[in-house]
């Protein structure tokens, strides 16, 4: 069956890259890190050969059908897509030596990518593909000027991303600061472009703090007939306020419930962390066993092999009639225990932050400490369940 957008789009990474099939030898491959990339897997001269068609989305299903087509014409003809497309790129002069900006960002990436995240990883390269290479991957690094750089970054804010294009600005001159101290380039570029581009005015998600509001959603959830896992994380996600990502991937063997703790590494941070189950977390968590309790995931979705989705918990909310665009999210529910915890309960923002696995350097100047204030943490959370079935109630 050919592919629709609709099953594009609900495609979530999984730890081993995998394949979605459209037909006539495309594929879409989603790898661990989010990309998503179509390929042509055809034969020509009796052999087997891949080629590249681009990115999903900046390459749209229906474009790479095209592509895909336009490449099976060339092979009709008996000339190889692979061979003419290394033969443009020659003679344009795109190919990357040494030396070039794409070449020394590799460099960098390799240097950087043991401190990061799969996902951080994924998104910087997403970027430098889509919104740097195209204009400055090729030039020589020693040889670009802070007018090119400039172009490249207010390019991308002119398109209405003013905070991927401050990003990416960060991204090209940290480039360029290891490229000076490998001696690959004299200078920074972008020393000479510090407040060129218009700031960036932050949003946070948006959160219910009414504490009469807050018992009405839960009330709503609670409605809630959906699928059990959807049902089961909307239920949980007030209790333990962690990023819905992080939820969504939480695992089975993560959870100990008869320590009752749920330990996970913070996509963030890198940091590992522990959450404290309350007696409804744990009840939840021993409705659900039976359903999902011989797979990996805790929160399984309907294809059986990978987690819910975020949008199944964004759709969830939003079929209960709140408005997760102006009210509440589903990461709302960690600014909702941050201020109620605090104003209401009268927790130390200290030991909040430590529960929101939010860096907060102690003494020694260790960045984040899983351990630290764990018995204040325990007992708070046990008060902060009961505090919710109260107002639920």
């Amino acid at each position: 069956m050919p592919l629709t957008l609709a099953e594009i789009r609900r495609a979530q990474p999984q730890d081993r890259s995998y394949k979605l099939t459209d037909g006539k030898g495309l594929t879409l491959l989603i790898t661990p890190n989010g990309g998503r990339w179509w390929r042509l897997r055809y034969r020509i001269g009796g052999k087997e050969r891949m080629l590249s068609l681009g990115t999903f989305p900046e390459v749209g299903l229906a474009e790479a059908r095209q592509r895909r087509d336009d490449a099976r014409a060339m092979i009709k003809r008996g000339v190889d897509p692979s061979a003419v497309r290394k033969t443009a790129r020659t003679s344009a002069g795109l190919e990357d030596g040494p030396g070039t900006f794409r070449a020394v960002a590799a460099e960098w990436i390799a240097r950087r990518e043991v401190v990061w995240a799969a996902r951080t990883k994924g998104k910087v390269i997403e970027r430098l593909n889509r919104h740097v290479y195209p204009y400055i991957g090729s030039r020589p690094i020693r040889e670009i000027e802070p007018p090119e750089v400039l172009s490249v970054v207010r390019r991308c804010e002119g398109q209405g991303t003013g905070e991927i294009a401050h990003r990416l600005l960060s991204y090209i001159g940290q480039v360029m600061r290891y490229a000076v101290a490998t001696g690959q380039a004299g200078r920074d570029a972008t020393a000479d472009l510090r407040g060129v581009l218009t700031p960036v005015v932050g949003h946070h998600y948006p959160a219910v703090t009414n504490p009469k509001r807050v018992g009405e959603i839960l009330r709503m959830i609670e409605e809630h007939t959906g699928e059990p896992t959807v049902r089961a994380a909307l239920r949980i996600a007030p209790y333990v306020f962690v990023r819905p990502g992080e939820l969504r991937h939480m695992r089975w063997a993560d959870v100990d419930i008869e320590a009752r703790e749920w330990r996970y590494t913070v996509t963030k941070t890198r940091t590992e962390h522990l959450v404290p189950l309350a007696d409804p977390v744990v009840a939840i968590l021993e409705e659900l066993r039976p359903l999902t309790g011989h797979q990996g995931w805790v929160f399984l979705g309907l294809r059986g092999n990978r987690p819910i989705s975020d949008m199944a918990l964004g759709a969830a909310l939003r079929r209960l009639g709140i408005d997760t665009r102006t009210e509440h999210t589903m990461h709302g529910w960690r600014a909702t225990a941050r201020t109620l915890l605090h104003e209401v309960l009268g927790y130390d923002p200290a030991v909040i932050e430590h529960q929101l696995a939010h860096r907060v350097p102690d003494m020694l100047g260790r960045a984040y400490n899983r351990t630290k204030f764990l018995g204040k943490r325990r007992e708070m959370m046990d008060r902060w369940a009961k505090y919710l079935d109260t107002l639920r109630g």
